[in-house]
């Protein structure tokens, strides 16, 4: 698909087997092997799996945080696998993750609005217009703005995945941040 956002083609990745010091060193272990997909702007897709059918790789090696073996992952027509540095992280802005496990993804020290506020900060926004896409963003998720003042422990699981989907959104990831 040419006009695909996101285009993952033939990704795998291996990882070599430990070896006990008296064995010899097992075969490679193939946590993702020639997983081929594409993304169209504003599809949303859900990877599904069971446990320890690689889905956290497969996500991890789209992101270059963990090495692939072979592939391609385009976004927005930049391959990724070849960039590194500065050039990834300009690449990285565009694209945002919300994790299955919530709590694990906000930290337990700072309140709602401090965790959804965080990317807004790190780019750089005055102190009121963060206070106000906080609000926003919370509405959007359909938590009241009161939420912003409280922890991740005092919210149910849905709400702190709705937190994690804001803080997602917070830094407006899109393909025009990679050019």
């Amino acid at each position: 698909m040419s006009d695909a956002l996101l285009q993952v083609s033939e990704l795998s990745v291996h990882f070599a087997a430990r070896r006990a010091w008296f064995r010899r060193a097992p075969p490679a272990v193939r946590a993702v092997q020639e997983v081929s997909f594409s993304v169209a702007p504003r599809e949303i897709v859900g990877l599904v799996g069971e446990s320890g059918s690689g889905k956290s790789t497969l996500a991890r090696a789209i992101l270059c945080l963990t090495a692939a073996t072979a592939g391609s992952v385009r976004f927005d027509g930049i391959e990724l696998l070849s960039r590194e540095g500065r050039a990834l992280k300009d690449v990285r802005r565009g694209m945002q993750v919300i994790f299955q496990d919530p709590y694990a993804s906000l930290n337990p020290r700072m309140s709602a609005g401090q965790n959804i506020a965080e990317g807004l900060l790190l780019q750089e926004k005055s102190a009121r217009p963060v206070a106000a896409a906080v609000a926003d963003l919370l509405h959007q998720v359909g938590l009241p703005r009161a939420a912003a003042n409280r922890y991740p422990h005092e919210f149910s699981g849905g709400q702190r995945q709705r937190i994690g989907i804001a803080r997602a959104l917070a830094v407006q990831p899109s393909s025009r941040h990679c050019r």
